[in-house]
């Protein structure tokens, strides 16, 4: 059955062991899919609108009143990227300790702090442990996608993940109009000195941080099955009201080889539990409306192989270190650490070939590449879901990843090569590259959930960090070439794609998992 539009409104069908949803009521935020899928998105792109509100206005007004050099500037987006990097690589197993919705909003409002002081910086040391900070914001990409990928069940993860993402990621182009459109109301219509506008500024981005983390506390929940803490407890007792009678409780985290017989079986007190909560589990959880119809060996691998662990040291570093998670690790590296890089500098890029565009023009066709996620990372993920769907096999995901990945360092090269200084040329060449470059993160976290779903916050913050990784090493060759843009673009584009061929070979599923298949 193709697509149905009533989808987008109405309650999902539901995955009977997990509770996890068969579509996406995009426009539904009163279904609690549906308003889980809204925060995530919502709530990504507030902290992506405040971790990249500097940079709209950093190339003329902050640079001026703050004397700062183009090398000081360089140095505060490396920065800024750093601490995401490092953030991401925490967030990921907080996740699958604390859950997602916990870890989400402590990134939220830990971020919001030194937004508020924004307008406290005086010097270029100020700015950069400023932004150092705030670059905690970066942070809550790894639980948006990893609540998402909580929600939303294997058929439409990838649209899911990539739509909450790309939705969160344009606003990354969002603050180039918002940003300056706030600096100049308050200059024309609050008569306020370019030295104050700008500090004030940043208050707008502290509210919205702060409601959005408030909201995604009170009017959500950590799981579709209830509280994080009884995640496995609810499957149990979902597969028993399912007349499903093999105990599951305290799912082994090996990776590989995981066999029917390994089954871990409760202690007394987690016995006790299930059996005295036997007669309500049928009504609390067991009883979805709308579930789809499953056979029971899929409920069984779907128990087994995907309900989020807490895995030992030995296991995570088996996941962190797999070939599998350095397939998505890499090719994010690739795409989101060159979105990264390029959304710090493409106005200051711009503004290099385009002088007569201003500060204001060129924030505005700068702001265009972040905005474009809203259809193109999408995109990514939709077509990652068809492809699964129509083959059945993992793989067809992992071929599209790599071949959005390979024509997207073909449009890095054009554009680095000819360094155009036409409107046309530039801004064509650029929506181009933006189309394969975002719609390969939309891919890459389509093929996250199937790789060690068991553990999905750690290879989600892995794969996030190597993201922020790549964003830095490109910032770096973007700080040290100055403004000979144009080279470091095609450099990216030799990356790309030699690292897309040196991976192109890894199966996508380890060898003997149970779930993600």
């Amino acid at each position: 059955m193709g697509f149905q539009v009533a989808t987008l409104w109405q309650a999902p069908e539901i995955n009977p062991v997990n509770g996890k949803a068969r579509s996406i009521p995009i426009l539904n935020p009163i279904n609690k899919y549906g308003r889980v899928f809204t925060f995530s998105w919502f709530g990504f792109m507030m902290a992506f609108l405040s971790w990249y509100a500097f940079p709209p206005l950093l190339t003329i007004t902050i640079k001026k009143d703050l004397h700062l050099s183009q090398n000081e500037i360089a140095n505060s987006n490396i920065i800024a990227l750093v601490a995401t990097l490092l953030v991401r690589l925490v967030a990921g197993p907080a996740c699958d300790r604390f859950g997602p919705r916990v870890t989400f909003a402590s990134c939220l409002l830990l971020g919001a702090i030194p937004t508020a002081l924004a307008g406290t910086v005086n010097s270029a040391a100020g700015l950069m442990v400023l932004r150092f900070f705030i670059g905690i914001l970066g942070g809550s990409f790894v639980p948006c996608q990893v609540w998402s990928t909580g929600f939303f069940d294997k058929n439409v993860v990838g649209s899911a993940n990539a739509l909450t993402a790309g939705w969160g990621n344009s606003g990354g182009g969002i603050t180039y109009f918002v940003m300056p459109a706030i600096f100049d109301s308050f200059v024309s219509k609050q008569h306020l000195s370019a030295h104050v506008a700008w500090r004030v500024a940043f208050v707008v981005p502290f509210i919205l941080i702060t409601v959005t983390a408030l909201g995604l506390l009170l009017l959500c929940e950590d799981t579709p099955t209830g509280k994080w803490s009884e995640r496995q407890l609810a499957v149990q007792h979902n597969l028993q009201a399912h007349g499903v009678r093999t105990q599951i409780v305290d799912v082994p985290g090996t990776i590989t080889d995981r066999k029917a017989g390994g089954i871990s079986t409760p202690d007394s007190g987690d016995q006790k539990r299930i059996d005295e909560e036997g007669a309500i589990s049928k009504a609390k959880h067991g009883s979805f409306d709308h579930e789809v119809s499953m056979p029971e060996q899929q409920m069984l691998d779907t128990a087994r192989g995907e309900v989020i662990v807490k895995p030992s040291f030995k296991e995570a570093m088996t996941v962190v270190f797999s070939l599998q998670t350095a397939v998505v690790a890499f090719c994010y590296f690739c795409t989101f650490g060159a979105e990264l890089a390029i959304n710090s500098v493409l106005g200051a890029y711009y503004l290099h070939n385009f002088p007569k565009l201003g500060q204001t023009g060129t924030g505005r066709w700068a702001a265009m590449f972040g905005l474009l996620n809203v259809a193109f990372r999408p995109a990514g993920g939709f077509v990652a879901d068809f492809v699964y769907k129509k083959s059945g096999n993992v793989w067809s995901k992992k071929i599209w990843l790599h071949s959005l990945c390979i024509i997207c360092g073909c449009f890095q090269i054009a554009i680095g090569v000819l360094n155009s200084k036409s409107h046309s040329t530039m801004f064509g060449l650029v929506a181009g590259m933006a189309f394969f470059l975002e719609a390969g993160n939309g891919a890459n976290f389509a093929l996250v959930p199937h790789v060690h779903p068991f553990a999905n916050g750690i290879i989600s913050g892995v794969t996030g960090a190597t993201g922020n990784f790549g964003g830095v090493i490109f910032a770096i060759i973007f700080r040290y070439l100055g403004v000979n843009y144009g080279k470091t673009f095609w450099i990216i584009g030799i990356i790309t794609i030699a690292v897309n061929i040196a991976v192109c070979w890894i199966k996508p599923i380890p060898k003997g998992q149970i779930g993600g298949r």
